[in-house]
């Protein structure tokens, strides 16, 4: 049996091994006996995003913590962060988010997060794996009268808004500004909503009834059609749009272009070092971040650091660097100074400071960076081999390598989270970028698809 965690916990099909009911059951147990101390009870958070599944999952989940002695503490649907800055604020032990992301919604996930917020370590995951897969669980739990009760907390809803609101200037409104929102059919659909408005933003909102199929269906963060349509039609001055669990952002500008993770972080970074906040002049990427982004930060004057993919392995880089700021191209980013892993409303908020600080419209702010034609092809694939041991794609990677020179990149990495090769090229022009990218897409494809 293979390991349960990727780069973003467990993830996979539902009611299919491994996000059945059975390992849910088992992942609550583990992750309570890890964290249990004397005279102490585990409390853990659990919350989730809109899918149909998560009505399973979740009890499941309850059942597994009670049955160790523990106490669940059931926020529902709520974002990511959201459940992460509960998890923090109620001094709990953990946070348990039920949520696939972006992905549609057959799929689902169990990630988790520490008292602190902050997600566990690979030391942690491999721990809780080693108690799923041994098969010794149903030995250690406690007595009948030893067991645990589960509870409601109806309203972290409220207390995550005032904490997001509590992240935007007190000296800056949103009121009269018009927004347009796409919230995915997912988490955010009911908080983004409500804390905007509060803030007095006029509102345009889309896809905003979740039926726990249709979260991500054509929407959100991954699919923008939409939402570029309703900035147009209602004359916003910028639309936001928001992944399935609520940690990403991507926006859109007045003129209806979408606008990329790279260019908001750029935005946000020249803010904050403007305002003298940005600590050791620092922004962490990844190795997917545009090249684009390097030379803004050479001309703005503040280094760049590019970590592995995945939110956890910037953040562990923004740590050990001191900084502030740093995320991915997708939209996911973390504002250390504010919480503790990504939030797409909390980016939001950051974003929209800018333009109200500046006055400037998002499209003036986005050229801030100049984006290199980009082209991301994903292939699924049937294993996952190290890519420097197959030869073909090794070879057609260095063939377009050295036609591009110094005007250009190739990467090629797998998915953490599926069966999927990603192969993405940057180069001068968008029909050379093309070319390149399906050359090699194509290779990967004949070698391992």
């Amino acid at each position: 049996m293979g390991r349960l965690f990727g780069t973003d916990g467990i993830r996979g099909e539902a009611n299919r091994y491994p996000m059945d009911a059975a390992t849910a059951f088992a992942a609550g147990q583990a992750v309570t006996h890890v964290l249990k101390k004397r005279d102490h009870t585990t409390r853990i958070i659990i919350g989730k995003d809109t899918r149909i599944s998560g009505y399973m999952l979740e009890s499941a989940l309850e059942s597994g913590i009670t049955s160790m002695g523990g106490e669940p503490l059931l926020v529902g649907v709520l974002p990511t962060p959201g459940i992460a800055f509960m998890t923090e604020s109620m001094r709990a032990d953990a946070g348990i988010v039920i949520s696939a992301s972006h992905n549609p919604f057959e799929d689902n996930g169990i990630k988790i997060f520490s008292g602190r917020g902050f997600k566990l370590s690979d030391k942690q995951e491999e721990e809780i794996e080693e108690l799923m897969l041994g098969g010794e669980l149903p030995e250690m739990v406690p007595p009948s009268g030893e067991m645990g009760r589960a509870y409601r907390l109806p309203d972290a809803h409220g207390r995550y808004i005032v904490f997001l609101k509590n992240t935007f200037p007190r000296s800056l409104s949103l009121e009269g500004m018009k927004i347009a929102l796409d919230v995915a059919n997912g988490a955010t659909y009911r908080v983004a909503p409500e804390t905007l408005g509060e803030l007095g933003a006029d509102l345009t909102v889309i896809h905003d009834e979740p039926d726990g199929l249709n979260i991500n269906r054509d929407c959100g963060s991954q699919h923008t059609a939409d939402l570029r349509r309703a900035v147009v039609e209602s004359g916003a001055a910028v639309g936001l749009a928001f992944d399935g669990d609520g940690d990403r952002l991507i926006a859109v500008d007045e003129k209806g272009t979408e606008i990329t993770g790279d260019q908001i972080l750029i935005i946000c970074a020249r803010m904050l070092k403007e305002e003298g906040k940005l600590a050791n002049g620092l922004l962490v990427s990844t190795v997917m971040s545009n090249l684009g982004l390097t030379v803004a930060c050479k001309k703005y004057g503040f280094t760049h650091h590019a970590a592995k993919v995945g939110d956890r392995y910037v953040l562990e880089d923004m740590q050990r660097l001191g900084a502030v700021i740093g995320g991915e191209e997708s939209g996911h980013m973390i504002f250390l100074d504010h919480h503790t892993t990504g939030d797409g409303i909390l980016t939001a908020l950051q974003l929209l400071s800018a333009m109200l600080k500046t006055g400037k419209p998002l499209s003036e702010l986005a050229s801030l960076m100049d984006v290199f034609p980009q082209k991301l092809i994903n292939v699924d694939v049937k294993s996952k081999p190290d890519i420097a041991t197959v030869p073909a794609i090794v070879e057609a990677i260095a063939q377009v390598e050295a036609e591009l020179k110094d005007q250009g990149r190739v990467l090629v990495r797998y998915s953490g989270t599926q069966n999927m090769c990603r192969v993405m090229v940057e180069g001068p022009t968008k029909a050379a970028t093309e070319t390149y990218c399906t050359q090699v897409a194509e290779v990967v494809k004949a070698a391992i698809g």
